[in-house]
């Protein structure tokens, strides 16, 4: 079976629509992690991206690391994740971003160190759901602020009813999404792939 379709059973087995926006899958994504099926999915981006160049996959704590490692271990190059508060270790120049969370209601900024991204970098931006695209563009901003090249976007599950992928294609990026999800209204979850 393809990890698309594992995936999409998944969804369907432990998967919950909690409104016409929101889809949890936090017993399997981003709470509890399944890392076999996480493996299968970094194999399967690793695939999508392979002879792109990349040297960094990047993605924003918490829910995009599992997926990012496992694509970065697939890739072997190291994966950077964006904290949402910057500690008071990080020292140097930082790249920053701005975020709305749908689901947590609030605004975050997200910080990269800046020795962790250059020019010299391709990065492959990793998450686990493009909704609205807000994290990505954040991370864009962050890529851009550090003069890297962008290869593309991969995304776990796409809600292609939200205009974040429309957006981001129309502006010429490559998004790579595993499941695209039409609609979750009346508590059902419709596939288009």
């Amino acid at each position: 079976m393809s990890v698309v379709e594992l995936l999409k059973e998944k969804i369907r087995q432990e998967g919950r629509v909690i409104s016409d926006d929101i889809l949890k899958v936090d017993s399997f994504l981003n709470h509890q992690i399944d890392p076999i099926l996480m493996l299968k999915v970094g194999e399967e981006f690793a695939c999508r991206f392979a002879g792109s160049g990349i040297t960094k996959v990047l993605t924003v704590e918490a829910s995009g690391i599992a997926v990012a490692l496992m694509t970065g271990l697939c890739l072997k190059v190291p994966v950077v994740f964006a904290k949402k508060k910057q500690p008071s270790t990080m020292e140097g120049d930082t790249y920053c971003g701005r975020v709305r969370s749908f689901t947590k209601e609030e605004v975050i900024d997200i910080v990269v160190a800046g020795s962790y991204l250059g020019p010299e970098d391709r990065v492959l931006i990793i998450d686990d759901f493009l909704a609205s695209g807000e994290a990505a563009r954040g991370l864009l901003k962050i890529i851009d602020q550090a003069g890297a090249t962008l290869v593309g976007i991969g995304t776990v599950i796409e809600k292609v009813f939200q205009s974040g992928g429309e957006t981001l294609r129309e502006q010429g990026i490559r998004v790579e999404s595993l499941v695209q999800i039409g609609s979750l209204a009346g508590g059902q979850v419709e596939f288009l792939n």
